[in-house]
């Protein structure tokens, strides 16, 4: 299977979000020709001004594009991108390709892949972690399950969204490698944000204790981007609460599929609900800080 390239391949590209927008940005400003589609077509204004073609539906971009990425929020609307009234997979074109980078349900990457096969195309589970800095610096982590050979062929385009690119196996080890990372990031966050509470009332000047965590055992990307924005009290997202929601109770569900318990992540889950409860759901993951406060009756402040 032959590399895609700019000028051979058209691209299309499905979900114009934080994460969304700046990755087919990239598509457009290396020279491929993208057709885009968003459920709201303002929210896709930027890039068509870049060049980007519109199509009024997923069934539209499919006819016209070779390989098509999409980035959308839940599994339901994965489901209804690919299966839905117009969707990808109600009658492709034979060879096409369908990357979606969503965090999604490994057993719903897996369906994908099977309906793909079976229309004589072709699909990957790609997703991607790194926020929205790292898809505005092209500078993404990317998990990959599916053919091999088939993301061979599309590792060029991959390699303009992410510098870390890894196969991870068959159709679905990409998103059970994504419950991984979010795993991993719940705990962590967690940490930082019951950090700073205890540097604050400690009369720390959290700046200067940063100097030193982010430098020692306890580095990590998460203290040192996500850290300075809680000092500052930034909670615009990188990354939505309530997104994060969504993949914490996708592992959950996975791990009890698998007959394992894990319960420090069913609790950073609960206190992630309390923020979403308290109306931070489109805030960014770090407003977990504020469900944390909450829970202390803001004590921490004084």
């Amino acid at each position: 299977m032959d590399q895609t390239r700019p000028g051979q391949n058209s691209i299309g590209w499905i979900g114009t979000g934080i994460m969304g927008a700046p990755m087919c940005g990239h598509l457009i400003h290396s020279g491929y020709r993208v057709f885009v589609f968003n459920r709201t077509k303002e929210k896709a204004g930027e890039l068509l001004g870049e060049g980007a073609g519109w199509c009024n539906s997923p069934a539209e971009v499919v006819a016209k594009a070779d390989v098509i990425f999409t980035i959308v929020g839940y599994p339901d609307d994965v489901r209804e991108v690919y299966f839905g009234h117009g969707g990808l997979l109600l009658e492709p074109p034979p060879g096409r390709i369908f990357v979606d980078m969503t965090t999604t349900e490994p057993t719903l990457a897996r369906e994908i892949y099977e309906k793909a096969l079976g229309s004589g195309c072709f699909s990957l589970d790609a997703p991607v972690s790194g926020g929205d800095v790292g898809a505005v610096k092209g500078e993404l982590s990317i998990m990959v399950g599916g053919d091999e050979e088939v993301f061979d062929s599309v590792k060029l385009l991959l390699g303009l969204f992410g510098k870390n690119i890894v196969y991870q196996g068959k159709a679905g080890s990409g998103q059970h490698a994504k419950m991984c990372n979010q795993i991993t990031v719940a705990g962590v966050m967690i940490g930082i944000c019951e950090n700073l509470m205890y540097c604050q009332r400690a009369g720390l000047d959290p700046h200067t204790m940063l100097r030193s965590v982010g430098s020692g055992a306890a580095s990590s990307w998460l203290l040192n981007n996500l850290g300075p924005r809680i000092m500052d009290g930034d909670y615009d997202p990188g990354f939505f609460v309530e997104h994060f929601i969504k993949d914490m109770k996708i592992a959950l569900d996975e791990s009890r599929r698998m007959g394992i318990d894990l319960p420090g992540l069913a609790l950073v889950k609960s206190l992630y609900e309390r923020a979403r409860a308290l109306g931070h759901g489109k805030l960014g993951t770090q407003a977990l800080l504020l469900a944390l406060e909450d829970l202390c009756g803001n004590e921490n402040r004084k």
